[in-house]
């Protein structure tokens, strides 16, 4: 008997959920406002869409400085720019927080050295936060630093290096850490990345600075720039553009 009473009870409830769907109407449930603005994508994946900050088109430059603020004296050619060895990082004229990048790069097609001096470069998020840049290609070194890596914190989920003297991609999300007034960390910092379109970080925490010796600090700032590092090879670098990841 029991167990008719909970079979009646259910089927009605599924009646009575029947009956109220049918009244319901589906544009209770539809959002119009805001609607999305429109952005054209690149005619091919790699190309800039519409939205995007282009910071180098393989011609000159203009929206880079020196580390210290003089001229960008990296050599360009062949529609890339290529890091000249004793002039320093380079760093973007304009500042930014969150942001999508799409950024290739090349070692040396000649192998030179070994673990971190063969093609050794960086990619810098407000100036704070490493993304490696290496040749990863046969190539063994700490996990933690190969190409890929969020220098000595995040080890990629998979190496998906090319040859040397090929070109490679980072396509990044980026989202800068958020401070309180105080200076203490409210959110942490995040990032996903795909290596040459292969997932390598999934939003994964950055715990601060990345450092060479040491643990990471925790530094109070806002936006910052994208940073380039000359760590002595010659590294090649081309089509560069962000967009902005602003409400």
């Amino acid at each position: 008997m029991t167990k008719f009473i909970f079979a009646t009870a259910s089927f009605m409830m599924i009646l009575s959920t029947a009956f109220s769907q049918e009244k319901a109407d589906p544009k209770d449930t539809e959002v119009w406002e805001p609607e999305p603005r429109v952005v054209t994508p690149g005619k091919d994946p790699y190309a800039p869409p519409s939205d995007a900050i282009v910071l180098f088109d393989g011609k000159n430059l203009d929206s880079w400085v020196s580390h210290d603020g003089k001229p960008a004296r990296w050599s360009v050619g062949d529609g890339a720019m290529t890091v000249a060895k004793g002039t320093g990082d380079i760093k973007t004229k304009q500042s930014f927080g969150d942001i999508q990048l799409h950024i290739e790069w090349r070692t040396p097609g000649k192998v030179e050295g070994e673990g971190q001096g063969r093609g050794n470069s960086g990619i810098f998020f407000c100036e704070k936060y490493e993304l490696q840049v290496l040749d990863s290609y046969n190539n063994r070194t700490y996990s933690n630093g190969q190409a890929g890596s969020i220098y000595k914190q995040a080890i990629p989920l998979v190496n998906a290096s090319r040859r040397p003297g090929e070109w490679q991609s980072y396509d990044v999300i980026f989202i800068a850490p958020k401070f309180k007034q105080d200076g203490s960390l409210n959110t942490p910092g995040r990032i996903t990345v795909f290596h040459n379109g292969v997932l390598i970080h999934h939003y994964t925490e950055i715990k601060g600075t990345t450092e060479y010796i040491g643990k990471p600090k925790i530094v109070a700032h806002g936006e910052g720039s994208l940073r380039l590092q000359d760590h002595g090879n010659p590294t090649s670098f081309r089509n560069i553009w962000v967009r902005e990841l602003k409400q």
